[in-house]
Protein backbone atom coordinates (compact mmCIF):
# COMPACT_ATOMS: atom_id res chain seq x y z
CA UNK A 1 0.00 0.00 0.00
CA UNK A 2 2.80 2.61 1.23
CA UNK A 3 4.59 1.78 -2.62
CA UNK A 4 1.59 2.18 -3.95
CA UNK A 5 0.74 6.02 -3.03
CA UNK A 6 4.75 6.40 -2.60
CA UNK A 7 4.84 9.17 -5.94
CA UNK A 8 1.78 10.80 -5.05
CA UNK A 9 3.45 11.51 -1.87
CA UNK A 10 6.51 12.55 -3.15
CA UNK A 11 4.64 14.85 -5.90
CA UNK A 12 2.35 16.29 -2.80
CA UNK A 13 5.97 17.01 -0.64
CA UNK A 14 7.09 18.14 -3.85
CA UNK A 15 4.37 20.67 -4.15
CA UNK A 16 4.60 21.90 -0.91
CA UNK A 17 8.18 22.37 -0.87
CA UNK A 18 7.58 24.57 -4.09
CA UNK A 19 4.94 26.74 -2.33
CA UNK A 20 7.25 27.48 0.63
CA UNK A 21 9.38 28.23 -1.61
CA UNK A 22 7.11 30.83 -4.09
CA UNK A 23 5.59 31.98 -0.46
CA UNK A 24 9.22 33.11 1.32
CA UNK A 25 10.46 34.83 -2.02
CA UNK A 26 7.32 36.68 -2.25
CA UNK A 27 7.24 37.71 1.42
CA UNK A 28 11.10 38.95 0.49
CA UNK A 29 10.72 41.12 -2.52
CA UNK A 30 7.55 42.48 -0.81
CA UNK A 31 10.11 43.43 1.99
CA UNK A 32 12.68 44.65 -0.07
CA UNK A 33 9.96 46.68 -2.42
CA UNK A 34 8.53 48.34 0.79
CA UNK A 35 11.57 48.94 2.93
CA UNK A 36 11.85 52.69 4.02
CA UNK A 37 8.20 53.16 2.77
CA UNK A 38 7.09 53.19 6.32
CA UNK A 39 5.72 56.16 7.25
CA UNK A 40 7.20 58.60 9.74
CA UNK A 41 5.29 62.19 11.31
CA UNK A 42 7.27 65.22 10.29
CA UNK A 43 6.17 68.81 10.58
CA UNK A 44 4.86 70.72 7.31
CA UNK A 45 3.51 73.89 6.70
CA UNK A 46 -0.35 74.21 6.96
CA UNK A 47 -0.67 77.06 4.54
CA UNK A 48 1.62 78.71 1.59
CA UNK A 49 4.14 80.51 3.77
CA UNK A 50 6.09 83.17 2.25
CA UNK A 51 10.02 84.40 3.72
CA UNK A 52 9.87 85.97 7.26
CA UNK A 53 6.51 84.29 8.02
CA UNK A 54 7.23 83.56 11.67
CA UNK A 55 6.01 79.76 12.36
CA UNK A 56 3.21 78.83 15.15
CA UNK A 57 0.96 76.06 15.59
CA UNK A 58 -1.69 77.80 12.89
CA UNK A 59 1.02 77.83 10.36
CA UNK A 60 2.37 74.18 11.14
CA UNK A 61 0.85 71.17 11.00
CA UNK A 62 1.93 67.03 11.56
CA UNK A 63 1.89 65.09 8.64
CA UNK A 64 3.24 61.51 7.90
CA UNK A 65 5.50 60.92 5.00
CA UNK A 66 7.90 57.62 4.07
CA UNK A 67 10.83 57.06 5.81
CA UNK A 68 13.15 57.15 3.28
CA UNK A 69 12.66 60.60 2.35
CA UNK A 70 13.22 62.08 5.85
CA UNK A 71 16.24 63.57 5.81
CA UNK A 72 17.80 64.54 8.97
CA UNK A 73 16.82 67.99 7.94
CA UNK A 74 13.43 67.33 8.43
CA UNK A 75 11.87 68.78 11.23
CA UNK A 76 9.48 66.15 13.62
CA UNK A 77 6.96 66.52 15.88
CA UNK A 78 9.59 66.94 18.75
CA UNK A 79 11.05 69.79 17.24
CA UNK A 80 8.55 71.87 17.15
CA UNK A 81 9.73 74.13 20.34
CA UNK A 82 13.07 74.91 18.20
CA UNK A 83 10.25 75.87 14.83
CA UNK A 84 7.91 77.96 16.56
CA UNK A 85 9.07 81.78 16.79
CA UNK A 86 11.78 81.46 14.33
CA UNK A 87 10.83 82.67 10.51
CA UNK A 88 11.17 81.31 7.41
CA UNK A 89 13.48 82.16 4.80
CA UNK A 90 12.58 80.43 1.61
CA UNK A 91 8.66 80.15 -0.15
CA UNK A 92 6.86 76.65 1.77
CA UNK A 93 3.88 75.37 -0.01
CA UNK A 94 0.65 74.28 1.95
CA UNK A 95 2.11 70.35 3.28
CA UNK A 96 5.88 71.21 2.04
CA UNK A 97 8.02 69.40 5.00
CA UNK A 98 9.87 71.89 6.69
CA UNK A 99 13.93 71.98 7.26
CA UNK A 100 15.64 73.14 9.88
CA UNK A 101 18.32 75.14 7.33
CA UNK A 102 15.30 76.89 5.66
CA UNK A 103 14.54 78.66 9.12
CA UNK A 104 16.59 81.74 10.00
CA UNK A 105 18.89 82.05 13.37
CA UNK A 106 21.75 79.95 12.90
CA UNK A 107 24.38 80.77 11.48
CA UNK A 108 25.49 79.62 8.07
CA UNK A 109 28.75 78.04 8.15
CA UNK A 110 27.43 76.19 11.38
CA UNK A 111 24.57 75.04 9.11
CA UNK A 112 25.79 73.30 6.20
CA UNK A 113 27.02 70.26 7.61
CA UNK A 114 24.36 70.06 9.67
CA UNK A 115 22.22 70.35 6.34
CA UNK A 116 23.88 67.42 4.95
CA UNK A 117 21.85 63.89 5.74
CA UNK A 118 23.58 61.04 7.05
CA UNK A 119 25.20 58.82 4.13
CA UNK A 120 25.08 61.70 1.60
CA UNK A 121 27.68 64.30 1.00
CA UNK A 122 28.13 68.32 0.07
CA UNK A 123 30.67 69.25 -3.03
CA UNK A 124 31.03 72.47 -4.32
CA UNK A 125 31.25 72.92 -8.15
CA UNK A 126 33.34 75.84 -9.87
CA UNK A 127 30.53 77.99 -12.14
CA UNK A 128 30.25 81.20 -14.32
CA UNK A 129 27.47 83.06 -14.94
CA UNK A 130 26.72 81.03 -18.26
CA UNK A 131 27.23 77.24 -16.95
CA UNK A 132 24.86 78.54 -13.59
CA UNK A 133 21.96 80.01 -15.44
CA UNK A 134 22.90 83.09 -15.27
CA UNK A 135 23.49 82.78 -11.60
CA UNK A 136 19.23 82.38 -11.32
CA UNK A 137 20.01 79.51 -9.41
CA UNK A 138 19.50 79.50 -4.96
CA UNK A 139 19.69 77.34 -2.22
CA UNK A 140 16.85 74.57 -1.99
CA UNK A 141 16.93 74.80 -5.88
CA UNK A 142 17.13 71.63 -8.04
CA UNK A 143 19.11 70.97 -11.15
CA UNK A 144 20.21 68.90 -13.27
CA UNK A 145 24.04 68.63 -13.91
CA UNK A 146 25.81 68.14 -17.73
CA UNK A 147 28.56 67.59 -18.47
CA UNK A 148 30.73 68.28 -21.81
CA UNK A 149 33.68 66.53 -22.95
CA UNK A 150 35.68 64.89 -25.81
CA UNK A 151 35.12 61.18 -26.57
CA UNK A 152 38.51 59.77 -26.37
CA UNK A 153 37.70 57.16 -29.12
CA UNK A 154 36.27 59.66 -31.64
CA UNK A 155 37.80 62.78 -30.26
CA UNK A 156 34.43 64.30 -30.87
CA UNK A 157 32.44 66.56 -28.65
CA UNK A 158 29.76 65.16 -26.96
CA UNK A 159 27.17 66.20 -24.39
CA UNK A 160 25.44 63.78 -21.70
CA UNK A 161 23.35 64.57 -18.49
CA UNK A 162 25.37 63.30 -15.25
CA UNK A 163 22.93 63.66 -12.52
CA UNK A 164 19.07 64.55 -12.20
CA UNK A 165 17.08 66.31 -9.73
CA UNK A 166 20.12 66.96 -7.93
CA UNK A 167 19.31 69.90 -4.67
CA UNK A 168 21.58 72.87 -3.97
CA UNK A 169 23.03 73.94 -0.46
CA UNK A 170 24.37 76.46 -1.31
CA UNK A 171 25.64 79.29 -4.37
CA UNK A 172 28.87 80.63 -2.83
CA UNK A 173 28.50 81.26 0.88
CA UNK A 174 25.04 81.81 1.15
CA UNK A 175 22.46 79.38 2.21
CA UNK A 176 19.03 78.44 2.57
CA UNK A 177 18.85 80.33 5.84
CA UNK A 178 20.64 83.31 4.68
CA UNK A 179 18.82 84.21 1.22
CA UNK A 180 18.06 87.66 1.53
CA UNK A 181 20.49 88.42 4.52
CA UNK A 182 23.68 88.00 2.94
CA UNK A 183 22.69 86.53 -0.58
CA UNK A 184 25.58 86.54 -3.07
CA UNK A 185 24.50 87.06 -6.54
CA UNK A 186 27.72 86.72 -8.56
CA UNK A 187 28.91 83.87 -6.76
CA UNK A 188 31.46 81.26 -8.53
CA UNK A 189 30.98 77.75 -6.38
CA UNK A 190 27.31 75.97 -5.83
CA UNK A 191 27.61 73.45 -3.50
CA UNK A 192 25.30 69.91 -4.00
CA UNK A 193 24.05 67.42 -2.14
CA UNK A 194 25.12 64.30 -3.53
CA UNK A 195 25.83 60.31 -2.85
CA UNK A 196 29.06 59.66 -2.59
CA UNK A 197 29.08 57.63 -5.78
CA UNK A 198 27.86 61.20 -7.25
CA UNK A 199 30.88 63.50 -5.94
CA UNK A 200 33.11 61.19 -7.33
CA UNK A 201 31.53 61.71 -10.74
CA UNK A 202 31.95 65.41 -10.65
CA UNK A 203 35.20 65.57 -9.48
CA UNK A 204 36.54 63.57 -12.13
CA UNK A 205 34.16 65.41 -15.29
CA UNK A 206 35.26 68.86 -13.96
CA UNK A 207 39.15 67.64 -14.56
CA UNK A 208 38.32 66.27 -18.16
CA UNK A 209 35.37 68.84 -19.32
CA UNK A 210 33.10 71.36 -18.57
CA UNK A 211 30.08 71.45 -16.55
CA UNK A 212 26.38 73.37 -17.23
CA UNK A 213 23.42 73.40 -14.40
CA UNK A 214 19.72 72.84 -16.06
CA UNK A 215 17.40 74.72 -13.39
CA UNK A 216 14.00 72.25 -12.59
CA UNK A 217 10.54 73.22 -11.71
CA UNK A 218 10.57 72.27 -7.82
CA UNK A 219 8.05 70.15 -8.42
CA UNK A 220 9.40 68.43 -11.40
CA UNK A 221 10.70 65.25 -9.75
CA UNK A 222 11.02 63.13 -12.98
CA UNK A 223 14.13 61.31 -13.66
CA UNK A 224 14.85 59.94 -16.93
CA UNK A 225 16.46 55.96 -17.49
CA UNK A 226 20.18 55.80 -18.40
CA UNK A 227 18.86 54.40 -21.96
CA UNK A 228 16.70 56.81 -22.20
CA UNK A 229 19.06 59.85 -21.23
CA UNK A 230 21.26 59.27 -24.18
CA UNK A 231 23.95 61.90 -25.47
CA UNK A 232 24.42 64.59 -27.60
CA UNK A 233 27.42 64.40 -30.58
CA UNK A 234 28.05 67.08 -33.14
CA UNK A 235 26.83 63.90 -35.16
CA UNK A 236 23.60 63.37 -33.51
CA UNK A 237 23.34 67.66 -33.50
CA UNK A 238 23.79 67.21 -37.45
CA UNK A 239 21.42 65.25 -38.16
CA UNK A 240 18.94 66.32 -36.04
CA UNK A 241 17.96 63.34 -34.82
CA UNK A 242 17.97 64.41 -30.70
CA UNK A 243 16.26 68.21 -31.44
CA UNK A 244 13.28 65.85 -33.26
CA UNK A 245 13.14 64.15 -29.81
CA UNK A 246 12.84 66.86 -27.94
CA UNK A 247 10.29 68.80 -30.29
CA UNK A 248 8.04 66.12 -30.12
CA UNK A 249 8.40 65.94 -26.36
CA UNK A 250 7.67 70.13 -26.11
CA UNK A 251 4.77 69.33 -27.86
CA UNK A 252 3.33 67.12 -25.91
CA UNK A 253 3.93 69.40 -22.89
CA UNK A 254 3.11 72.48 -24.34
CA UNK A 255 -0.60 70.70 -25.09
CA UNK A 256 -0.71 69.76 -21.72
CA UNK A 257 0.25 73.28 -20.42
CA UNK A 258 -2.03 75.12 -22.91
CA UNK A 259 -5.52 72.84 -21.89
CA UNK A 260 -4.63 73.36 -18.11
CA UNK A 261 -4.67 69.85 -17.36
CA UNK A 262 -2.59 68.64 -13.91
CA UNK A 263 1.57 68.53 -14.93
CA UNK A 264 1.25 72.26 -15.94
CA UNK A 265 4.47 73.53 -14.26
CA UNK A 266 3.95 77.49 -15.45
CA UNK A 267 4.85 79.50 -11.77
CA UNK A 268 7.01 82.32 -11.34
CA UNK A 269 9.98 82.02 -9.18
Amino acid sequence: MLKRYAPLLVALALALLAVVLVLFQVTAYKREATAGWELEKVLVAATDLQPGAPLNPNVVRVDEMPRKFVYDSVLGPADSEFAYGREVVVPLKAGEPIHWYQLRGVRALEQLAKAVPRRQRAISISVTERSAVGHWIRPNDTIDVLGSFRDPGSSEMVVVTLLQNIIVLATGQTTGSTQGIESDTQYSTVTLLVDPEEAEVLVLAQELGSLYFSLRNVEDMDVLDEEKRGRTTLSSLLAGERLKQARERRYRQNVIIQRGLPGDRRGGR
